[in-house]
């Protein structure tokens, strides 16, 4: 990053316009819906699980509008929906045993996806299983990582037979040549997000401890800002362990407060006080959600301008996104001139969970029609049942 300095002012962007909030009504056309979440975390997640926090709230909100809704996803998990968890027990991820697992739970859904309108598949492996099927109901896979070269391989293989949604419009312009169904942003439980009016004096990180989300980044900027700085992290995995020791522990101080994956009531807290959420990542995040979660909470996002931070953040009304470390810098003074307001209204008009549950039912909605014709619904296959929770 570069060093020249920039000021507060020239931060400032134009605000646009607001986009309609979603209502809550009821679905229009209630469906069977198979949704096959990963088996390494219950739902929702006690602590990291980004994923996991989506479906989780997905699934409910499907079952809310009047959506049959089968769940396959790990023991010990809480929903709304008829949950079958296949594996007594969730394995770990990066253990060697974990692929095979994962493959037994995955092939235990697709086995019974005949009992559903649609199947809604956010594991790794699934869509290698739907497209090998023949015949059967549409099936829906979110993309939830990001684009590598062996990601962009798969994706190419199956998506004749797999209707794919992005998460993000960045993601989706990152690899324009495949045929995705449409673009999906997460969605946040805004009941479960405060809204804090007044700001404390700190700063707050929330993150992965890994190079491309750059802690390190945060430290030094809410030192020469002149800011105490928390930081919520997970550091569990060998690497980010080892990323922790060698960039990120040499530069802690009395200034720098350190949470390990704290309880949720406790992350919010954290960043519904903070005077800014840093986000300086160092790489093109398909969504990023804890974004929204700031946001939700009334608290400006400091970020760069990478991925879908571009779609998340409204620039110089929600936050500032800057290419420098400077600029950064120079943006913990300026958010002082943002209003909460505005950045909880955001959330509300384009990342709750409403919203994204209306965008997935257009989805499944389309591929329905696409496979069985113009009748959509309870019927529209013959003979589909429901799956009993085991």
């Amino acid at each position: 990053m570069g060093s020249e300095a920039t000021s507060p002012a020239a931060l400032t962007g134009p605000a646009r316009p607001p986009r309609l909030p979603v209502g809550n009504g009821r679905a229009r056309s209630p469906l069977a819906v198979g949704v096959i979440a990963p088996p390494y975390f219950p739902l929702p997640p006690p602590g990291y699980g980004g994923i996991e926090r989506v479906v989780a709230l997905l699934v409910d909100g499907l079952v809310d509008r009047g959506h049959d809704v089968t769940l396959f996803a790990a023991a010990g998990s809480r929903t709304k929906a008829a949950l079958v968890a296949s594996l007594a027990q969730p394995p770990t991820l990066g253990h060697p045993g974990a692929p095979s697992a994962e493959l037994f739970h995955v092939t235990s859904a697709y086995l019974d996806a005949h009992r559903f309108d649609v199947v809604h598949d956010h594991s790794g492996m699934g869509p290698a299983l739907a497209a090998m099927r023949a015949g059967g109901p549409p099936v829906v896979h979110t993309l939830h990582g990001p684009w590598t070269p062996e990601a962009r391989r798969f994706y190419e293989l199956v998506q004749h037979r797999v209707d794919l949604v992005a998460i993000s419009r960045d993601q989706r312009a990152a690899n324009p040549g495949l045929r995705y169904a449409g673009v999906v942003h997460n969605g946040i439980d805004l009941g479960l997000h405060p809204f804090v009016p007044t700001k404390g004096d700190y700063l707050a990180y929330v993150g992965r401890v890994s190079p491309e989300k750059r802690p390190e980044l945060a430290i030094e900027i809410a030192r020469r800002a002149g800011l105490p700085l928390v930081m919520v992290v997970k550091r569990s995995e060998p690497a980010e362990r080892a990323y922790w020791a060698a960039k990120v522990a040499p530069l802690l101080d009395g200034t720098v407060t350190v949470l390990d994956q704290p309880p949720h009531h406790v992350k919010v807290d954290v960043l519904g006080h903070a005077r800014a959420m840093l986000f300086p990542i160092d790489w093109p995040e398909p969504f990023g959600l804890v974004m929204t979660e700031s946001m939700a909470c009334g608290t400006p996002v400091i970020g760069r301008p990478l991925g879908a931070a571009t779609e998340v953040v409204d620039h110089g009304v929600t936050g500032f996104l800057c290419d420098t470390v400077d600029e950064m810098v120079a943006a913990v003074d300026a958010v002082r001139a943002l209003r909460p307001g505005d950045c909880r209204r955001r959330v509300e008009q384009l990342f709750s969970a409403p919203a994204m549950v209306e965008g997935y039912e257009r989805i499944y909605e389309h591929a329905v029609r696409r496979r069985h014709g113009a009748h959509v619904g309870r019927g529209a296959r013959a003979g589909h049942g429901r799956l009993h929770a085991s």
